[in-house]
């Protein structure tokens, strides 16, 4: 269930980035649906650190340390 909910919120991310360089390609900067786009990425972003974070705090998700080869 979590890596779902960490897999969503990175398709949403690449969602709007995605938007983000449509509106700014299409709009040609006479509407702000780029900065609307590009801020909500920021905002998931954010939130989705802050969950990873509070996983983390809580146990719910356990790091693990890259292991050399």
């Amino acid at each position: 269930m979590k890596t779902l909910l960490i897999v969503g919120f990175l398709g949403l991310i690449l969602y709007n980035l995605g938007a983000g360089l449509y509106y700014m390609l299409v709009d040609k900067g006479t509407t702000r649906r780029t900065v609307n786009a590009l801020t909500r990425r920021i905002a998931l972003s954010v939130v989705l650190i802050l969950l990873v974070c509070a996983g983390i705090y809580t146990g719910h998700i356990q790091p693990h340390g890259i292991q050399a080869g």
